[in-house]
């Protein structure tokens, strides 16, 4: 545990596979939406539920419905339970496999820390939140097998529960695990079959993806804070936009929707603070931005709603990708920065494919020199899960991804 974390106590560990005889051993290959996730970190999503009972009545109560719900969601989607298989000093490609033998680990602890500083919108250390994280270790075979979903439960007695996953995305994006959620939350009010949303049910014939490309320790020092970005926010911050459009007689930039909105200052806020600390002018070499886009709709053909894999990518652009610089002096950055944010969502509309082959190699620009400010967003799926209810208790806050 890192230093100044707060402290948790293992309450039980339990093994969840789907039930007996359910789901026959299966194999999956990647298609070349998933391959590029395979370089990403887990996903760490925390839920927080207030939860005004003890611990006793949480592990007797609501405990082992969860676990057999969990269960019964598992049988639909097997993917998540399933393990990564890199072939060792093979060209073979990597793939997911199902066995009988594959579980979830889900573990359930107990805190005695702060509930309500954590879901909080003040900076805390980002130490505080780790020990709410479920581990997702490699599999029996730590060369070639990895697993793929893991949960911890951590109750604060008389106040509240956290929710806490760890999944690879390559094996589902925010929208397949968004369906996921749902479904365990409806199994757990409901056991039976019927309650089932249908719609939910993943889908996982592969060859419905037509791939255009082929053969293709955190610093403790760190802190998280929460900034919210109300309707009236962003009703000035496109105000000042249109205004300036306005004034310049320019053609206003495309698509001033909330999140467009939101990346746009965000980015320039970030390249703002840069200069500030590093006393200099940014825009003598591009700043690039860079969101996660969805393909459902925009591949050309029809892919299943309820497909279970990965549709989005990492797009990006930059400020200067015209060679202008940026004007921080007068908010010319401002402007700049919604016009390459919009049009590039824009473009996606039209080709979303295009440049696939160079998805992954261009991913090392947000890694390369410091001298310019990069930014990458992973917009969170809009899960519902705080309004689909386990148990009695108001949803507080999905406090998104914990691995930067």
């Amino acid at each position: 545990m890192a230093e100044g974390a707060l402290a948790v106590e293992i309450v039980g560990r339990y093994p969840v596979s789907p039930p007996p005889n359910t789901v026959p051993p299966t194999s999956l290959p990647l298609t070349f939406f998933d391959i590029p996730w395979l370089f990403f970190s887990p996903t760490q999503p925390l839920f927080f539920y207030d939860y005004p009972y003890p611990t006793s009545h949480f592990l007797s109560t609501a405990l082992p419905p969860l676990i057999h719900s969990l269960s019964l969601t598992l049988r639909h989607f097997f993917a998540l339970v399933a393990t990564l298989v890199c072939p060792p000093h093979s060209s073979n490609p990597p793939f997911i496999v199902y066995d009988r033998s594959n579980f979830v680990s889900l573990v359930v602890a107990q805190s005695t820390a702060d509930f309500h500083h954590l879901y909080s919108n003040h900076q805390r250390c980002v130490n505080d939140f780790y020990p709410l994280i479920p581990p997702l270790p490699s599999g029996e075979q730590e060369e070639t097998q990895t697993l793929l979903l893991a949960a911890q439960i951590t109750i604060f007695s008389n106040v509240g529960v956290c929710i806490g996953f760890a999944y690879r995305n390559v094996v589902a994006d925010g929208r397949s695990f968004n369906s996921f959620i749902k479904t365990w939350a409806s199994l757990f009010r409901d056991p039976s079959s019927c309650s089932i949303n249908s719609s939910l049910l993943p889908f996982y014939d592969r060859t419905v993806i037509k791939d255009s490309v082929s053969d293709s320790d955190l610093d403790s020092a760190m802190v998280r804070a929460t900034f919210l970005m109300c309707p009236d926010d962003m009703e000035k911050i496109k105000g000042w936009i249109v205004g300036r459009c306005k004034v310049k007689n320019m053609d206003q930039p495309p698509r001033l929707t909330p999140s467009n909105l939101t990346w746009a200052y965000v980015w320039v806020c970030l390249i703002k603070s840069h200069e500030k600390v590093n006393g200099k002018l940014t825009g003598t070499n591009p700043s690039y931005f860079g969101f996660n886009a969805g393909g459902t709709t925009r591949l050309g053909y029809p892919v299943h709603a309820a497909y279970i894999g990965n549709l989005h990518w990492v797009c990006s652009n930059n400020g200067n990708s015209k060679g202008r610089k940026l004007d921080i002096s007068t908010g010319g950055v401002l402007w700049v920065g919604f016009g390459a944010i919009g049009n590039r969502v824009k473009d996606l509309g039209e080709a979303f494919l295009e440049g696939a082959e160079n998805w992954i190699s261009e991913r090392g620009v947000f890694y390369g020199s410091d001298s310019e400010p990069h930014v990458m967003v992973f917009r969170v799926t809009e899960t519902g899960f705080l309004r689909d209810r386990f148990w009695v208790g108001k949803g507080k806050e999905n406090r998104g991804n914990f691995n930067g």
